[in-house]
């Protein structure tokens, strides 16, 4: 049950908090055109200490934006370059034989980070991608017989290029849906393309300066979890949530055929997550429809599984979730 709230209170705190995200779109605008869906997701994901995956073709920023935003919060950053002979205990680290000491000794991985960039990630094999599984659910690391907990915040971030098959394997459900969303990037319009040109062509850019620490990150990781969620809205999310699972109970029997499999739990969790911190980045100490329905694409796309039939008739996530939407009343 929610914990009675004074939104009054709430909201003069929020209000209180609101140059932390002002400061960092500055510092992002500053480096990245354009683009300010993928810098709200960026802002989202850090909100609820969560892991966001951008997909997009080459050249978007996608690596830029997420080494800016690391840049901008005085913390660790690590990068990681994902390929077909990368080894797991190249991202999580490995015992090493001391000669000196005549012991094993810990080498730890550049996973030991706060924001970890995994570029192209669906470059690596299996193994690898699953040694990140233990770190983004847990977040703590076990090498040899030692399990290490990880610095808060920790954040993975991961890139991957859509149109590219060869020489990739793609993201297993399990690891897919421990992002808390999947952000699609599409093309600059021309006059975003304008200052991308001229941005790049006089001058040098900008020194990125840290403007927020992760102590502060972390105070309003709190305030974020304060923020009120009404029963409606909850009732809202399952019906999302439920809708992708059993379609025809909710007057969607044509996506029977299309749905392979629904949201997972996790899908209604983050759903409530986002929306709260979308709610934060509109200054408000509660949640509303439009909160929800504001991350629903990101937090769902992800984690709803099509049939051959969807794909043979070119039907994507996103029209699944529209027509999910469309359909669950709004309270």
């Amino acid at each position: 049950m929610n914990e009675p709230v004074n939104i009054r209170e709430l909201n003069d705190l929020i209000a209180s908090k609101s140059n932390f995200s002002n400061m960092i779109r500055s510092g992002m605008d500053r480096r990245i055109v354009g683009q300010k869906h993928l810098v709200d997701s960026l802002l989202i994901a850090l909100l609820c200490n969560g892991h966001v995956l951008l997909e997009g073709v080459p050249g978007l920023a996608k690596t830029l934006a997420i080494k800016t935003l690391a840049q901008l919060v005085a913390a660790k950053y690590s990068r990681i370059q994902f390929t077909p002979d990368l080894l797991p205990a190249d991202v999580i680290g490995t015992l090493i034989y001391s000669v000196k000491n005549e012991s094993f000794e810990v080498k730890k991985g550049p996973i030991f980070a706060n924001f970890v960039l995994a570029d192209e990630i669906n470059r690596a094999p299996a193994k690898v991608q699953s040694a990140l599984l233990e770190a983004m659910q847990e977040r703590q690391v076990t090498i040899g017989d030692t399990t290490f907990p990880l610095d808060s915040p920790f954040l993975v971030m991961a890139t991957q290029n859509p149109i590219e098959q060869e020489g990739t394997y793609p993201l297993p459900e399990a690891q897919t849906d421990r992002f808390l969303l999947k952000v699609v990037i599409g093309y600059p319009d021309k006059e975003e393309e304008k200052r991308i040109i001229r941005q790049n062509i006089y001058g040098t850019p900008e020194p990125v300066i840290p403007v927020v620490d992760p102590k502060e990150i972390l105070e309003v990781q709190k305030i974020v979890e304060k923020i009120y969620i009404d029963e409606k809205i909850e009732n809202y999310i399952v019906d999302i949530v439920f809708a992708t699972r059993e379609p025809s109970k909710y007057g969607l029997a044509d996506l029977q055929s299309i749905i392979s499999y629904g949201a997972s739990p996790r899908a209604s969790i983050s759903l409530a997550k986002a929306a709260r911190a979308y709610a934060f980045l509109r200054g408000r100490g509660y949640v509303i429809p439009e909160d929800v329905r504001a991350v629903c694409h990101d937090v769902m796309r992800h984690r709803i599984g099509l049939t051959y039939e969807a794909e043979a008739n070119n039907i994507s996530a996103d029209e699944v979730i529209n027509n999910v939407i469309d359909k669950i009343a709004v309270p």
